[in-house]
């Protein structure tokens, strides 16, 4: 039995309900907006020529996620990226004891260098306002953040899991997963996540904090020829 359908198709469903907004239509494949993220997704495979070569004039770097798509000469698939595609239905019960702050306009600069520092290519300039973003602080420096990415009426992503490179293995990342899964509850959707699957380190830590695997879910990456 598939349960959760739509998560088989996160950037369609997303684009279609709470993100509508931020989406660029190309002859019945949605994209998202180049300036907030570099996905897309679509439900006709024979809509996705013309559609990716639009695209890719407005980005030169983008993904295609779920099924393989269908492509011209125009762009080149560097990749495709295995990820296992995880939700989460019950509470994480575990203890905050370092301060969690939502960050805002003016944490925007140190969000994106630090996302990019250790996770680059996928957050965008924009990309922090498709939802709430979280972050642990010392010394006016950040030290970790998470937050929400794709959204749907029923569900958010949680994404951007990022520490610090001098300041991993201090529970950082768990707290601030926790403390967003917890909010997302709260607001009674379900929530996911994305992890390449050879992240296995990173795999156990969702599987710790109670995130189950749904399934693999592939990110074609596409490039301007």
């Amino acid at each position: 039995m598939n349960t959760h359908p739509k998560l088989d198709n996160p950037v369609w469903y997303a684009l279609t309900e709470t993100h509508r907004d931020f989406a660029v239509v190309a002859d019945g494949v949605k994209f998202y907006h180049p300036d907030y993220c570099p996905f897309g997704g679509f439900t006709a495979s024979d809509k996705t020529i013309p559609a990716i070569e639009s695209y890719s004039k407005q980005i030169a770097d983008f993904y295609i996620v779920g099924e393989k798509p269908a492509f011209n000469t125009s762009v080149m698939l560097t990749r495709e990226r295995v990820c296992n595609q995880m939700v989460i239905e019950q509470k994480v019960d575990i203890q905050i004891h370092d301060e969690i702050i939502e960050l805002k306009e003016e944490h925007s600069a140190s969000l994106f260098q630090l996302v990019n520092k250790v996770q680059p290519g996928y957050f965008k300039k924009e990309t922090r306002r498709l939802g709430s973003y979280f972050g642990i602080m010392k010394d006016g420096q950040l030290l970790a953040v998470t937050g929400e990415r794709m959204k749907m009426d029923a569900y958010t992503e949680v994404s951007a899991v990022v520490t610090d490179p001098e300041h991993t293995g201090k529970g950082l990342a768990s707290q601030l997963v926790a403390f967003t899964v917890n909010r997302i509850l709260a607001e009674n959707k379900t929530p996911l996540l994305h992890v390449v699957e050879s992240n296995t380190k990173a795999i156990r830590l969702y599987e710790k904090l109670g995130f189950m695997t749904r399934r693999k879910i592939s990110l074609w990456n596409l490039v301007r020829a």
